[in-house]
């Protein structure tokens, strides 16, 4: 019988609607909550976790207590044998390391966690290259590798390598970024490493590419926005380099790695929270501009939280527009576009083919799924 590991840090993500662009240290994490932060790192655990309720009776399961992981695996359908002991009321990273280095002892078959970048390095600080390792993501910032493509994407592919007598494994890198120099709008994502992971190209998730287009692409994208910006309309424009560079032509205050809106090309709100966004817009018409991850290929689900379930179906899924240049495009398994927005039913009314603006009067057409 084989023995799965579940580790869930309750906190990841729990930045990402209130704009803080991430959950990395206590200062934040109360700030967050303050704002009215809800986690929603448990709830996708659980969506990964009741897939792989399939063959509960034919695996072990071994956990962590209550919210790291018992809770979620009892919500789907699981009797998890809980070890160890959380050190406090809120979890930390170093409980996270003590849950991985007791699984190593555990000698799980495979260990799959729920969070984000930080997550992900706190796993590798325990288990190098010990014990192949499965993200299920939940944070904000998710440039690793070693990350699922989305909850359901992670149940499929811990499933597939639970019931495989001879399952393939690979390398994957182990990337994070200091968020306080994130937060001031300097990216730099540092690898600390490679983790072994279950090999599955369809639904694992590439490592984050940094774009190099040239400006001229980027002006032209643009240009291509600004002049077909209508009246009376808001436009909330999603983090990037390639967004960044509408703002920069409007000659507006703009945030890099937050959410902006803009009106009759005057800038109405800066780094927007998601119920800023949604005070601003509910009772008013509004499209959202996005653009595409390189590498990765998600337009909602990573790094724009505050661009929520609720605020997609006001706009209208007909009122969004996505631009990327063509160099990005190319770094994208397939050209498939992804969403991973937290809300199972809407990721599914995105699924289809939508124009992307790929210049000044350049469109090309791209699929947008919930996997590549």
């Amino acid at each position: 019988m084989k023995k799965l590991g579940v580790i869930v840090n309750p906190i990841a993500g729990i930045g990402g609607r209130v704009g803080l662009k991430g959950s990395d240290g206590e200062d934040i994490l109360k700030k967050a909550i303050e704002l009215g932060a809800k986690s929603e790192s448990p709830d996708r655990a659980i969506d990964a976790l009741r897939i792989i309720s399939k063959i509960k009776g034919k695996i072990e399961i071994v956990t962590y207590p209550k919210e790291m992981g018992e809770y979620e695996l009892i919500k789907a359908g699981f009797t998890p044998k809980v070890i160890g002991k959380i050190s406090g009321e809120i979890t930390t990273p170093q409980d996270t390391i003590m849950a991985a280095q007791a699984m190593i002892e555990e000698k799980v078959d495979l260990l799959i966690f729920a969070g984000g970048d930080g997550t992900a390095r706190n796993i590798y600080n325990a288990v190098k290259d010990k014990l192949v390792t499965l993200g299920i993501p939940t944070g904000v910032k998710i440039h690793s590798g070693v990350y699922a493509i989305n909850p359901k994407s992670a149940g499929i592919v811990a499933l597939q390598y639970l019931e495989n007598d001879t399952p393939q494994v690979k390398e994957a890198e182990v990337m994070d970024l200091d968020e306080e120099e994130y937060r001031s709008e300097r990216v730099s994502a540092k690898l600390f490493g490679f983790m072994k992971i279950p090999h599955n190209e369809h639904f694992v998730q590439n490592v984050k590419a940094r774009s190099k287009s040239e400006d001229a692409s980027l002006n032209s994208i643009a240009h291509n926005i600004i002049n077909n910006m209508k009246n009376d309309i808001y436009y909330i424009i999603g983090p990037g380099t390639t967004t960044r560079r509408i703002m920069e032509i409007l000659d507006l205050r703009n945030t890099l790695i937050g959410v902006d809106i803009i009106k009759n090309r005057k800038l109405i709100a800066n780094d927007v929270t998601e119920n800023g966004i949604w005070n601003i817009i509910k009772d008013n018409k509004a499209q959202i501009v996005v653009t595409v991850i390189g590498g990765q290929g998600h337009i909602f689900g990573r790094g724009n939280q505050q661009i929520s379930p609720r605020v997609i179906r006001k706009v209208g899924t007909d009122c969004i527009t996505i631009i990327a240049t063509k160099e990005k495009l190319l770094s994208i398994k397939h050209r498939t576009l992804l969403v991973d927005t937290g809300d199972l039913d809407l990721d599914v009314e995105l699924i289809g083919y939508k124009q992307v603006i790929v210049g000044g009067k350049e469109v090309t057409m791209c699929k947008i799924d919930t996997h590549n």
